[in-house]
């Protein structure tokens, strides 16, 4: 949650860990609010993915409002898989 008003750096990374198929496509996006998907933050790896070697990186900045929230939201689509808890990232900064 944005403690002040201010344009604030946000970046994430995700690393992809198979399931039952490396045939998954990896997405990931950060979401302002809980609803709305912020411009510049959505990134998909759609060749074949190496399990815990394929990643996404991502990276945005954005203006909040004091009390504004910002969260990390990753998901497969043609086969599922798992993102590997201990090498997922999610962190921001104000910056002005």
């Amino acid at each position: 949650m944005a403690a002040a008003d201010g344009t604030y750096l946000f970046g994430a990374t995700l690393l992809f860990k198979v399931n039952t198929s490396t045939s998954a496509r990896m997405s990931g996006r950060l979401l302002f609010n809980g609803t709305t998907e912020i411009r510049g933050s959505r990134g998909e790896v759609t060749s074949s993915h190496v399990s815990e070697a394929t990643a996404i990186w991502l990276q945005t900045m954005v203006p909040l409002t004091a009390g504004d929230t910002v969260e990390l939201q990753g998901y497969f689509r043609v086969a599922d898989g798992y993102f590997a808890a201990d090498h997922t990232s999610f962190w921001g900064c104000k910056i002005g």
